[in-house]
């Protein structure tokens, strides 16, 4: 594993940097499993990059792993997938102060929606049918929550416990926010380039797999203890 580079981005609480250092349930996962196998990866050979730029090079470049990675219908073929990591929603978020109702694809129209240039969000948004003309892209979800928040969109399509963690952290209440509708319940990988090694991907798996078996005194398992980490 170690030929690999590995790919993630600013998505808190799975894989974020804080006060430079690189942390999250994601990373402590694949540090944790592939020293499980024999494998020592370290912080260093993590590179965090604004999510376009990452998928884009995890898509061309034969040795690459991109993570967390909503895995969706649209992406299966896409990548070689290991994992799950954890449970995710994808929402549209929005103000409670404007009370939106979103019953059908047709009513985003009407609205201003902000998403991360190739984020599963934006994905899915074109997937229903909502025209790229009424989506505000973006690398940097920071921006998005500030334009929330001063209503400068008027809906943010993003992972929710993600966009709620970015208004927390630029000095937001998130008790004015909710989701006003669901985009999709997915799970969370890690995306291996389709050309990766099969063997190299076993090996991350069995890695994974042991974390979530291995329980000690405490009845709960190696993976969780990580999980726990963050709540």
């Amino acid at each position: 594993m170690n030929e690999l580079r590995f790919l993630t981005e600013e998505y808190p609480p799975y894989n974020y940097t804080q006060e430079g250092k690189k942390k999250g349930i994601s990373i402590d996962v694949l540090i944790a499993a592939a020293k499980s196998q024999g494998v020592d990866i370290s912080f260093d050979d993590i590179e965090v990059q604004p999510w376009a730029r990452a998928y884009r090079t995890a898509l061309s470049k034969p040795n690459v792993v991109l993570f967390s990675t909503t895995r969706t219908r649209l992406r299966e073929h896409l990548f070689t997938w290991v994992g799950p990591l954890s449970r995710t929603r994808i929402v549209a978020m929005a103000k409670k102060s404007h009370a939106i109702k979103i019953h059908s694809a047709l009513d985003f129209v009407q609205y201003r929606i902000g998403v991360i240039r190739d984020d599963v969000g934006e994905q899915l948004m074109l997937e229903l049918g909502v025209p790229r003309e009424a989506m505000q892209e973006t690398s940097l979800p920071e921006t998005l929550a500030d334009q929330l928040a001063k209503e400068r969109i008027d809906i943010w399509a993003y992972e929710e416990n993600v966009s709620k963690w970015w208004l927390k952290n630029k000095g937001y209440n998130t008790d004015d926010f909710e989701p006003v509708f669901i985009l999709s319940e997915a799970d969370l990988y890690f995306a291996f380039n389709k050309k990766v090694d099969e063997k190299l991907v076993e090996q991350l798996q069995l890695g994974i797999d042991k974390l979530r078996e291995t329980v000690g005194e405490s009845g709960v398992s190696e993976y969780q203890k990580i999980v726990d980490r963050y709540r």
